[in-house]
């Protein structure tokens, strides 16, 4: 086990990258919520890589390979860090360049998980860093080229995350293994709508950094030209576009709910860890849907009361199957649908 002393510190990098998450891993079981926070901070070291204005494609390659390396013990974590922490910009969050310099304190504890745990994070990193690197030749504010390319880099962002929990879980669980193959498909949906629903949230703060993720196909056809923006988001035509995103990730939580009531009913630690994400994704999206022409994410921001509210009505309804349909009926209420 990981020693108690880094895993204090790993909590207090958490809670600074990242206060919802932090606030939401405790619900795993213990040995489930180390690795579970392990993993998103090297994920989260993954993004500073990809998200730094000031570093150049080479730079972000190279770095984006290294910590592959590191994770799959062929870098030296102090090496990475103080190379990585060297050419990071002023426009990197301080919390950020915090974690980069803790690098060596996230590989211990990583270094001290059971093997099959190690294994699910460096598959999903290896996957997310080499994938997220291909995107970056094609990031700019043309948008990408269809919703297919969209949905691909939700995958190498989210998708392959929600791959790895469900690893983490058929290894914990043999109860959760058994239904593997079930969970497989879901957990790839699972993790692309919540990566989605950032995406349509953000896309003004995207902007500001030079990137948009969304499909030119899409708005396209909706009469919108995606470099035009932000001239152009006042058209009918964005909302109308908008709109048919709102459908497809829709559908991706209504898979994601289906993956978590596949999980046993008395893993209500690791149904609340889910199903909180999902349901704050969801009222984002009835944000969005309410207001298609916000011009800022504090615009479409859910309120610490929907917040409040989503945890409990989820929590109420974890164990509960027919009930879970129920409330997420009730909160997709009025949401376009996918077709």
């Amino acid at each position: 086990m990981p020693a108690e002393e880094d895993l204090a510190v790993q909590t207090e990098l958490l809670e600074g990258v990242s206060r919802s998450f932090a606030f939401t891993n405790p619900q795993l079981p213990e040995s489930l919520r180390n690795a579970a926070g392990n993993a998103y901070l090297l994920c989260r070291i993954a993004d500073t890589i990809e998200d730094d204005p000031g570093i150049a494609y080479a730079h972000k390659k190279e770095f984006s390979e290294r910590l592959t390396a590191m994770v799959g013990d062929s870098e030296d974590p102090q090496t990475f860090a103080s190379d990585l922490g060297a050419i990071l910009s002023p426009q990197s969050r301080a919390r950020d360049c915090e974690l980069v310099a803790r690098a060596p304190l996230v590989m211990r504890i990583n270094r001290a998980l059971p093997q099959a745990q190690r294994h699910a994070l460096a598959r999903c990193v290896g996957i997310m860093s080499s994938g997220m690197t291909g995107f970056q030749a094609k990031r700019g504010l043309g948008g990408l080229a269809d919703i297919r390319q969209m949905e691909r880099y939700c995958y190498f962002v989210a998708g392959v995350v929600g791959e790895m929990l469900t690893e983490l879980f058929c290894d914990y669980s043999p109860r959760i293994a058994a239904r593997r193959e079930k969970l497989m498909p879901l957990a790839i949906a699972y993790g692309q709508g919540l990566q989605m629903t950032n995406i349509l949230k953000d896309i003004w703060e995207d902007r500001r950094r030079g990137v948009c993720w969304l499909p030119r196909d899409v708005f396209l056809a909706a009469g919108v030209e995606l470099e035009r923006l932000p001239d152009e988001h006042g058209k009918p035509g964005f909302a109308i576009a908008l709109r048919q995103l709102l459908g497809i990730a829709r559908e991706q939580l209504e898979s994601a709910v289906a993956y978590i009531k596949l999980m046993p009913a008395g893993e209500t630690g690791i149904r609340r860890y889910c199903l909180w994400a999902v349901g704050m994704a969801v009222l984002s999206l009835r944000r969005i849907h309410a207001n298609p022409h916000f011009s800022s994410e504090k615009e479409v921001r859910i309120t610490r009361a929907q917040v409040r509210g989503v945890i409990a009505s989820t929590s109420a309804c974890a164990s509960f199957n027919p009930a879970l349909s129920l409330l997420f009926a009730w909160l997709n209420r009025g949401l376009p649908s996918g077709s």
